[in-house]
């Protein structure tokens, strides 16, 4: 039988808080380098592209999009679709969009739907994996991945599997959530059982034939906001309000654990999730005593810890079996054994209001970024950097005013009626009320020096009256 094309879809609405300090809700882990010089997102989508895969379509929160679109024409890589979801509605609904709008294209085609955030380490195993699926996929069975567990993990879900399909792959026989220790080391000693690793390769008809019949109201959702979506720039916006209808549901629990006849393919890929520090620990390089050392990290008689340094020096003596993070805002330190934890801790920080369970001081803008140096009572300073080419939206703030020094490249300002280029130790002064712009003409990074004063400097003291990303308002 003639394998279909296959469509690839990555899912990248995620936040990572597992991972903070350095994940966090602005910059999630997917868009983090942490285990190569490519990105989680990017390694993903590398992995998809050649001979036997249509372009990319991509899943994306409305807060990345733009950090989506840069990793891919890093790659060089052209998404066919990027669709952005203005509100989140778990994995069913974004699967289910995906899919109808693959079928406008090819209805007989497959779709392999991926997170952006996994480590696979062994591409051949995984291609030779999506090849199995691929034969199964096109006789009409839901296919999923099921990596072959080496230990009784309580953490992750289970497939077991029942007859055979062919040589490489099975019937699924039942799925099973997180067990206790005790189940997982039975599964385990079995030999049925695989880790579920939320992977699929669906074939597009039957998959939406399965939502009409076990999950209409989803599909009936993702019909209604692609119907309303809207374009902006090369971004297919969900409507939402369409999206606030919709079950907020996994696909695993929508689609997978009710319909007939779905299949897995067990595989040894080098596969992790990557969903605490302690499995960074384990894929890391570690030393003679255990330790992973990342950026610029000294251990003197540690042993079995995992230490990342990323604006400073980090030291530890005689610890053990412990996770040290640092970034330019936050520290953490946790025992290897709780870094699952990480999670709840996050969950304070945003209950008691603090930015840095979101924020980093670097914050991405599609035109650059700005990073906050200092900040008082009615004061703040800042650095901004303005890609080449880029400018930022014609704006006014109604509490603050801002003072301009360029320190490298030529700016083009906007203050009132007046617009003139700034050099190098030339500044600009923008009143409270004032509208202005800042522009890169230049064929070289922008980067000056701003200090705000007034009674509010929050990020939302501001008016757009025009903007090339589509942020009026």
């Amino acid at each position: 039988m003639a394998v279909p094309m296959i469509y690839p879809v990555i899912l990248s609405g995620g936040s990572g808080s597992r991972l903070w300090p350095l994940s966090r809700r602005s910059y999630p882990k997917q868009f983090l380098a942490l285990n190569g010089p490519l990105t989680l997102f990017q390694a993903t989508a590398a992995r998809v592209r050649g001979e036997g895969y249509a372009p990319l379509t991509v899943v994306a929160s409305d807060e990345h999009r733009f950090l989506a679109g840069e990793q891919l024409q890093a790659l060089e890589m052209t998404p066919r679709r990027l669709v952005i979801e203005p509100l989140a509605r778990n994995t069913a609904l974004a699967v289910a969009v995906a899919l109808l709008d693959i079928a406008e294209e090819a209805p007989e085609g497959l779709a392999l739907v991926l997170p952006s955030d996994h480590v696979i380490q062994k591409l051949p195993d995984f291609q030779a994996a999506v090849a199995a699926a691929a034969r199964q996929a096109a006789a009409g069975h839901l296919m999923t991945f099921g990596i072959t567990p080496d230990r009784p993990e309580t953490g992750y879900g289970y497939i077991e599997r029942g007859a055979a399909l062919d040589g490489e792959a099975f019937a699924v026989a039942r799925f099973t959530e997180k067990p206790d220790q005790a189940t997982a080391q039975q599964f385990l000693a079995s030999g049925r059982y695989a880790w579920n690793s939320g992977m699929f390769l669906l074939p597009v008809r039957q998959t939406l034939a399965a939502f009409a019949e076990h999950a209409p109201a989803v599909l009936a959702a993702a019909k209604a906001t692609l119907a309303a979506a809207t374009r902006d720039l090369d971004f297919l916006r969900l409507d939402k309000a369409a999206l606030e209808a919709a079950p907020a549901v996994s696909f695993d629990v929508a689609i997978m654990e009710k319909v007939a006849g779905a299949g897995v393919v067990p595989c040894e890929i080098g596969w992790s999730d990557i969903g605490a520090w302690d499995a960074l620990w384990q894929l890391g390089e570690q030393d003679a005593a255990g330790n992973v050392l990342l950026g610029d990290a000294v251990a003197e008689g540690a042993r079995n810890c995992y230490l990342r340094a990323e604006s400073r020096l980090v030291t530890a003596i005689g610890v053990e079996d412990l996770v040290v993070v640092e970034t330019d805002t936050a520290v953490l330190v946790a025992p290897t054994a709780q870094a699952q934890r990480v999670k709840e801790l996050v969950e304070r920080l945003k209950r008691e209001g603090r930015s840095e369970a979101n924020e980093h001081a670097r914050v991405l803008r599609p035109w650059g970024f700005y990073r906050s140096i200092s900040i008082g009572k009615r004061w703040q300073v800042k650095h901004i950097s303005v890609k080449p080419g880029a400018s930022l939206s014609l704006q006014m703030h109604r509490h603050r005013a801002e003072h301009w020094v360029v320190v490298s490249g030529m700016a083009r300002t906007t203050c009132g009626e007046e617009v003139r280029l700034v050099q190098e130790n030339e500044s600009v002064y923008i009143p409270a009320g004032e509208k202005h712009r800042l522009e890169n003409p230049g064929k070289v990074p922008l980067d000056l020096i701003e200090v705000q004063t007034g009674s509010y400097l929050g990020e939302d003291d501001i008016v757009r009256f025009s903007d090339n990303y589509g942020r009026v308002g």
